[in-house]
């Protein structure tokens, strides 16, 4: 059997990343394992055809506090982590860096030209992961309410 130690869960604070945060904290919880909650962040936000950057420390504080909003059961041994740069690359990153035995991560499910044109984080943490990654993708049954109550154990 897998012995998880430490579940890495980068989030962008998504519909699809909600769903799979509640799945990576049921797992950390029925493993007794360290939660490790990421958000990468881009090194500046533009806004518009003018390019009006954000001040990185206003934008920084906001998505810590977003951060810091996520919640896993009690028990679960939660580490905050905010990084800044491409997301697939600090997730595998973070996930070598940390001694990661789990990735659990959203999805958005695209197919076709979306795909090839917009290309998908999930896959390529899944191709550098220097662990199993487990993506999830919304049930199109939750997607419209993603607040529904934890994930059901059997």
């Amino acid at each position: 059997m897998l012995q998880l130690h430490a579940i890495l869960h980068p989030t962008d604070f998504s519909t699809r990343s909600e769903y799979s945060f509640r799945l990576a904290c049921s797992l950390a919880q029925d493993h007794g394992a360290r939660l490790l909650i990421l958000h990468v962040m881009p090194a500046a936000i533009v806004y518009g055809e003018v390019g009006l950057v954000v001040g990185p420390e206003s934008y920084r504080d906001t998505v810590l506090e977003q951060l810091h909003r996520l919640h896993a059961p009690p028990g679960v041994e939660v580490e905050y982590r905010l990084e800044e740069g491409d997301p697939a690359s600090e997730i595998v990153r973070t996930a070598e860096e940390a001694g990661c035995d789990l990735i659990v991560l959203g999805t958005h499910g695209r197919r076709g030209l979306t795909r090839l044109v917009m290309g998908s984080v999930a896959e390529q943490v899944v191709r550098k992961a220097p662990c199993p990654v487990l993506t999830a993708k919304v049930p199109a049954a939750t997607s419209a309410d993603v607040s529904q109550p934890e994930l059901q154990r059997t």
